[in-house]
Parts: structure tokens; sequence; C-alpha cells
């Protein structure tokens, strides 16, 4: 005799499917979402039972979810612990540094003439072959080879260091350097 599982009586084995959850993933949060998931399948569609043993089937169902997951999450990489997560310095964030100075870098870009500025950033930034480049700017490769060579030349003039005005001394130029003759001693 088959008869639909009744999701008003379901709820009263939660206890007893926490504590079988509980004992298959070791973790109080594990087998509570696991717990949340076995109900979820089950309510999510009519359900028709032989018998008259819904624990049984709700046990089942919930092994068969942990047996799932547990083969899921095997084949990811392992989750790291909050300790080690504390351990992880983000090598995608930039130091304030290169911050600015990537700003400089696309600041002095933006201030190229348009055709010497297209086919930097077609080059340089987009990463465009030089043959795909003068392509997509129409160009031949020689006159986009030619506008990439003087473009880097104008941002690597805007990115060097200003030269010191005559008459003053700036803070590079002073180096204290030793002195290369060795120390004589006096022998008496």
């Amino acid at each position: 005799m088959t008869r639909r599982l009744d999701p008003e009586r379901i709820g009263d084995h939660l206890d007893r499917l926490y504590r079988v959850a509980l004992a298959l993933c070791g973790s109080r949060e594990r087998a509570e979402d696991l717990v949340q998931d076995t109900y979820v399948r089950v309510l999510a569609k009519p359900r028709f039972l032989r018998g008259d043993d819904d624990l049984g089937y709700l046990v089942r169902v919930l092994r068969n979810m942990f047996i799932s997951q547990y083969r899921r999450d095997s084949v990811r990489p392992a989750l790291a612990t909050a300790a080690e997560i504390d351990s992880f310095e983000d090598g995608s964030s930039r130091q304030p540094a290169e911050i600015v100075e990537s700003r400089l870098v696309y600041d002095a870009i933006a201030a190229l003439p348009p055709n010497f500025r297209d086919a930097l950033v077609a080059v340089d930034v987009a990463g465009l072959t030089y043959r795909e480049a003068a392509h997509a700017l129409r160009v031949r490769e020689s006159t986009l080879t030619s506008r990439v060579f003087r473009a880097r030349q104008r941002v690597a003039e805007a990115l060097a260091p200003e030269e010191p005005a005559a008459g003053k001394v700036s803070e590079e130029a002073c180096v204290l350097v030793a002195d290369p003759t060795p120390q004589r001693k006096d022998s008496r």
C-alpha cells in the first residue's frame, strides 16, 4: 500500500535527522545545512511511500544527499579555514605606490595625440599584435609601428623625473659616497 508523505508530519523528525546529519558530517553547521537540503528536496514534489516509515525514508534521503555532497566536495578544492584565510595575502591587491604609478601611466597615455594613443592602447594595453592592431585601426603596419614607438617615447618623457633647474641641487643628486682611499695609519 502506497501513501503520500505528509508534509505536516515530517517536521516531527527534525531532531533525529539533525543527530544523524551531525554524526555523518561532524560539524554543526554542515549538519544543519544537510538537514535543510534534505527537507528542501523532500518537500519540492509529492513523495509516495510504501509502509509507514517516514523517518526511514527521510534518513535514506539525508544519507544520499550527504554522499552526493561528499562526492561533489571531493572533486572541488578544499576550503580554507578561518586561520588560513587570515594568513593569506591578497596578491591581486596593489600597494598604494603601484596604484599611483599606474594612474600616472594612464594619464600620460590619455594626454597623447589620438593617433598615438590609439596605437599604444591597441598594442600595449589591449595586447593586439602589430598586424591585428594595424587592421583594427585601418593603417599600414609600418605606420602603426612608428606611432607605437613615438607614443612610447612620449609616455617615457612624461614619466621621466624632472631635471633640476640650473644652479639648484636636487635630493637625488646629493649622494654620499664613502671615501675610496684607504685610511693610513701612522706608524712611529
